[in-house]
């Protein structure tokens, strides 16, 4: 069998014009006997390490290469006639060809990317060295001249890449017999190879796997170009099913008369000797003061910031300190922590708010050097877990910042370690299960209902363990019956196996970032993200990691955004400073706050389901919040109700061992954290952390072989301990199932504590808070909504936008009747219509030269052409100009005083002014004449509550659900926000307003069925009236009217909906459970609670009462009341409402 190397490869990292897979491509070129091949993806090197990894595994040389693009005269044209662009191969030969390769692939990106990523002949003259270059396809540029006759061009331009290459260029012939123009630009290329001397190899321009594959690489192209398979003047390569990866004798004979041209490829292959060097790390370089070395600095840094925390150090800080330093150094990880203190020191400086996740919590020199937020001997949060000797991998810190100073951040550590130095990671979106599906009934020419249906029958997978097509077919037997009768469907599920799972875009990963000590482009390749200005990397995360450079995970939190507008909020408002930090851990108004069930906008504690576990546990320690973020999940939720009820003393506390005593005591002697079970197998099974390590990754990944090992370690451990086999085995069968999907406990103590330091602002500061979190929330209706009931529900006001009192966004004024006589003002960027020019316009113009006077006033001094007639009609219909007369008059008068203003605004630019006018020496500003308003019909409250809602998106002044909802209140039904969290088939009871319905006629049997949209002051819901239940309540579907519902939930395509059962106008009168209700108002002091309580139980009797606080939650009486209206007469001058 001849010898031959593939060295023209697209695999699925050429996106969406290549479908190999790398791991079977190199299984391939194995099993086909072939010692070496190349990749050579279009325009960039993405799957460069994975397939430099993938080939040493098998034994395969690696032959790292690209197909580039040389633009016709300089990368930096960008115009039509430069458009135009030729394809060439290039090879690294050997470390040096590597860097220059990565080079000129991030040039073309960042420098000459038009269309595509390009690079010209500057670039290649400059970067030549170390690579091997050949002519490429027919769409290189040797190829296309002897497509147009021109020889002599051609023979040129070889000789100018000889000029450059020298031996180490080739001219590339291909055999593709059904592709036009091939066979003559083989015979040109020939030509040229004969009389220069200029060696030839032969290629296949592979695109897919086997041959069977050019299929599904069609459908890719079609997904690709966004066409279908009844375009007919498409780009495809259906016409030509050999793009695959050959055998080298197939490749010998398609080319029996060039041997030469096969020879020749094994030759540059044995010319490639690339060694990338996997695993070593290479540490960002920190700035050191003149003498001192890096672990000198770290230490001395670290023992200063612990006596500032601590002040007199113990012997217990100081030992652990000592012991992690010496860790850290030994390792040669002081220039990480620096530099993670470097970031820290930032954002510290700029107001900005951090948390840290994952087990850098068990570090106490993180925590000294304000890294993290837990102290780990309080916690007892192990450093082990975090780093050891032992550990072969650099500190990973997951850092978490306010989402609106992410970017800021990354621009200061750009600038602290230089822009070459720093880029952002790539991540690649897939072609997943449903999407494959989608796609392929798409470009098939199927209706979007086909591909619809079939890709909705898919389930949808979990986090990390994403569902294929193979497996739903599986698991779903509705999609396995359509695969196994329709021929269609089969079509459609049988190609789009073929291409799930590739590779479909680049993206930038959340928060991953590296950081170089030199420039990034010396270990990795760099281009532009899409449609964006951020230098990202061409390795994805663990590519970046294999190759040395050191990342670091920041990432935009919102709650942090918020929690750091709070704190300003708070110094604006009150001139008080806030540090995090230092607030008290046990402090009353907090936990008192979340045991009432006011958890919302609390970090990690909001929801309806974890909200309920809360009020149940009463917290009165931040113990208590970690270890409710951590059985707040699947899986440990069941040891909830055993927690609260052994923290609240119905439930006896007892120890699986009493040596673990020590470790459970905050738990009550329950497993809440993975920690928990590792300190199990250590104190009780001998394990020391390398080997518990090894035990929860083994247990985690739930291979039976692994596991099964380490239970027989664990057992003998035990038994070695002087523990019988069968307390072994018991011990074992406690943490066995815990140990897969137990918490971290570090990561659980850093988001405890952020939970309670936003619940400890929205408790004592909840004016500044709730405005914070709307200003935050801004983008996002439903979470304003959210927003704005919960500030109802807390006695504060929102006020709706005012042209005089607005800012941009929500501001925080003074107001007598609201909670601590502050209100919350509406921004102006919340109005539909009014873009960022006009509200800036309008601002400047206001802070420059007063509040506006009038309508006239007002449309005198902004710019019509930025505040226009769009602009004013939003700003008078939301209500912004009430302060100048009824919304219809103005919306009447808009015309006439914008033409009004132009002609004085043009007479004052001319300096032009009549007989009357009288401007002063030193201003040429008009004195606004009076508004003179029509007489038109006043705009009604239902007309202005409805604009309010069409351009804020919500009800800003007064919800009108709460009105048309009224009747029903007393029975306290469940919100409908509770009911999106049930499970499906549970059986609901409840009271919804009518939003929409939509009568239809079914195709069966004629007969009618409606859809309801039914909506609370929560949130909205489906639902459905079958026939049957249709004809029954088919008369009390009015829209805008509140009904009481009896149905079921049913989940169906991932959205839960309820069939309904029964619908009435009424509540049956069962539900009512109360004989009266009192509201209690905002700012009711807890003193006149208590009289109020008093004066109930003084008139004892029958009557039952139900007690509404300001935050919302029903308090049922506990005892009969004698209630009368002279009862209420004294309710109401208890709680001042007479």
């Amino acid at each position: 069998m001849p010898d031959f190397v593939h060295l023209h490869v697209h695999t699925e990292y050429s996106l969406l014009d290549g479908l190999t897979n790398i791991k079977k491509y190199v299984q391939k070129i194995k099993a086909l006997g072939m010692t070496a091949c190349a990749i050579t993806d279009h325009g960039n090197m993405y799957g460069a390490i994975e397939f430099y990894k993938t080939c040493q595994k098998e034994s395969i040389k690696p032959i790292i290469g690209c197909e580039v693009y040389l633009c016709p005269t300089t990368r930096f044209d960008r115009n039509i006639e430069n458009r135009r662009n030729n394809h060439l191969i290039l090879l690294a030969k050997n470390q040096q060809g590597y860097k220059n390769l990565m080079k000129i692939v991030s040039i073309a990106h960042i420098e000459g990317f038009y269309y595509k990523p390009r690079i010209d002949w500057e670039t290649l003259e400059k970067y030549h060295q170390g690579l091997i270059c050949s002519s490429a396809c027919i769409e290189g540029e040797i190829a296309k001249l002897v497509l147009e006759n021109n020889f002599d061009k051609a023979e040129s331009r070889a000789k100018d890449y000889q000029k450059i290459f020298g031996d180490d260029y080739y001219l590339e012939i291909q055999s593709h017999p059904s592709m036009k123009n091939q066979d003559i630009a083989n015979q040109g290329i020939i030509k040229i190879s004969r009389k220069l001397g200029i060696p030839l190899i032969a290629t296949n321009d592979s695109h897919y796997l086997n041959k069977e594959d050019s299929f599904a690489q069609d459908i890719l192209m079609m997904i690709n170009t966004q066409t279908t398979i009844n375009d007919e003047k498409r780009l495809s390569m259906i016409n030509c099913p050999d793009l695959y990866i050959k055998s080298a004798q197939e490749m010998s004979e398609s080319f029996p008369e060039y041997p030469d041209a096969i020879e020749n490829t094994v030759k540059i292959a044995e010319k490639c000797n690339l060694d990338i060097e996997i695993g070593k790390w290479y540490f960002p370089v920190y700035p050191l003061q003149k003498g001192k070395t890096i672990n000198e600095t770290l230490k001395e840094l670290t023992f200063d910031t612990a006596k500032e925390l601590y002040g007199n150090l113990s012997e217990e800080i100081i030992d652990r300190l000592n012991l992690e330093l010496d860790v850290i150094c030994s390792k040669g990880y002081a220039n990480y922590f620096l530099i993670m203190r470097d970031f820290i020191d930032w954002c510290e400086k700029n107001n900005t708010p951090t948390n840290t996740r994952g087990s850098a919590g068990g570090s106490l020199v993180s925590y000294v050097l304000g890294i993290t937020s837990v102290d780990p001997l309080i916690y007892q949060l192990p450093f082990e877990r975090f780093l050891n000797k032992d550990r072969p991998s650099p500190p990973d810190i997951d850092l978490d910042v306010a989402d609106d100073q992410r970017q800021n951040m990354l621009y200061h550590i750009i600038d602290q370690y230089g822009k070459d130095a720093v880029a952002q990671v790539c991540t690649f979106g897939r072609m997943m299960a449903r999407g494959a599906v989608r796609d392929t009934a798409r470009v098939l020419g199927y209706e979007y209902a086909i591909g619809d249906k079939i890709s909705k029958l898919i389930p949808f997978g979990s986090q990390g363990f994403p569902m294929s097509i193979e497996k739903a077919l599986q698991i779903t037997p509705e999609l396995k019956a359509l695969y196994d009768t329709d021929p269609e469907a089969k079509k459609i599920l049988s190609t789009a196996k073929q291409i799930e799972g590739n590779a479909r875009h680049i993206s930038v990963h959340a928060c991953a970032i590296v950081v170089s000590p030199t420039t990034i482009n010396d270990f990795c390749p760099t281009q532009i993200e899409t449609g964006g200005d951020k230098t990202i990397t061409q390795y994805e995360m663990h590519a970046c990691e294999d190759v040395g450079l050191i990342k670091f995970d920041i990432l935009g939190i919102r709650n942090l955004s918020f929690l750091r507008q709070a704190v300003i909020n708070v110094k604006q408002t009150k001139n008080i400073d806030i540090n995090l930090r230092k607030i008290p851990l046990d402090d009353k108004k907090t936990f008192d706050m979340l045991s009432n069930g006011n958890t919302m906008g609390v970090f990690q504690l909001s929801g309806d389901g974890m909200t309920k576990w809360i009020k149940e546990l009463k917290p009165n320690r931040v113990e208590d919040l970690m270890a409710m973020v951590a059985l707040y999940r699947p899986g440990p939720m069941g040891i909830i109700p055993e927690y609260i009820a052994r923290k609240n003393g119905t439930s006896p506390i007892v120890y699986i061992d009493p040596k673990l005593e020590k470790y459970l005591k905050k738990s009550y002697g329950l497993l809440v954290y993975q920690d928990d079970c590792l300190y199990t197998a250590i104190e009780l099974a001998g394990y020391n952390w390398v080997e518990v390590d090894k035990f929860r990754k083994a247990i985690g990944k739930k291979i039976p072989e692994e596991m099964a090992a380490q239970k027989e370690k664990f057992i003998d451990g035990c038994i070695k301990k002087g523990y019988t086999k069968e307390k072994a085995k018991e011990i074992f069968s406690y943490i066995e199932p815990f140990t897969s999907y137990g918490f971290n406990k570090a990561h659980a103590a850093s988001y405890g504590m952020l939970a309670y330091r936003t619940a400890y602002m929205k408790a004592n500061y909840p004016v500044e808070y709730m405005c914070a979190l709307l200003t935050a929330e801004s983008g996002e209706t439903e979470k304003v909504t959210d927003g704005v009931n919960e500030c109802r529900k807390l006695g504060i006001i929102v006020s709706p936008p005012d042209i005089n009192k607005s800012k941009k966004g929500f501001i925080v004024e003074e107001n007598s009747t609201s909670t601590e006589k502050m209100a919350i003002r509406f921004g102006l960027s919340g109005i539909k219509n009014v873009g960022d020019a006009a509200i800036d316009n309008i601002l400047t113009e206001r802070e420059n030269n007063g509040n506006f006077l009038n309508f006239n006033d007002f449309c005198l001094r902004v710019d019509s052409q930025k505040v226009n007639k769009r602009v004013l009609e939003s700003l008078i219909k939301v209500g912004a100009l009430d302060q100048f007369g009824d919304r219809n008059a103005l919306l009447s008068y808009i015309d006439k005083v914008r033409n009004d203003a132009e002609k004085s605004n043009n007479k004052k630019n001319s300096g032009q002014f009549g007989l009357f006018d009288t401007p002063s020496k030193t201003t040429t500003k008009i004195t606004p004449p009076p508004d003179n308003l029509p007489q038109v019909e006043p705009m009604s409250e239902k007309e202005k509550l409805a604009l309010e809602k069409e351009l804020l998106g919500i009800f800003v002044t007064e919800n009108p659900l709460l009105k048309i909802l009224s009747p029903f209140e007393e029975y306290g039904f469940p919100k409908i926000s509770a009911i999106l969290e049930k499970q499906a088939d549970s059986t609901v009871k409840f009271a919804a307003s009518v939003n929409r319905f939509k009568i239809i006629t079914t195709k069966r049997n004629n007969s009618r069925m409606a859809f309801l949209t039914l909506e609370d002051e929560t949130g909205k819901i489906e639902t459905v009236l079958f026939p049957k239940t249709y004809e029954s309540f088919k008369d009390l579907l009015v829209e805008n009217r509140a009904i009481y519902i009896e149905g079921k939930t049913n989940l169906r395509e991932g959205n839960l909906s309820i069939i309904i059962d029964l619908i009435s106008f009424e509540a049956p009168k069962k539900s009512s459970k109360y004989n009266f209700i009192i509201k209690v108002p905002p700012k009711t002091s807890q003193t006149q609670l208590m009289s109020l309580n008093k004066l109930l139980k003084k008139n004892p009797n029958g009557d039952r009462g139900l007690i509404i606080l300001p935050n919302g939650k029903n308090i049922p009486i506990g005892y009969g009341v004698n209630y009368s209206p002279s009862l209420q007469q004294q309710i109401d001058e208890i709680l001042n409402l007479s």
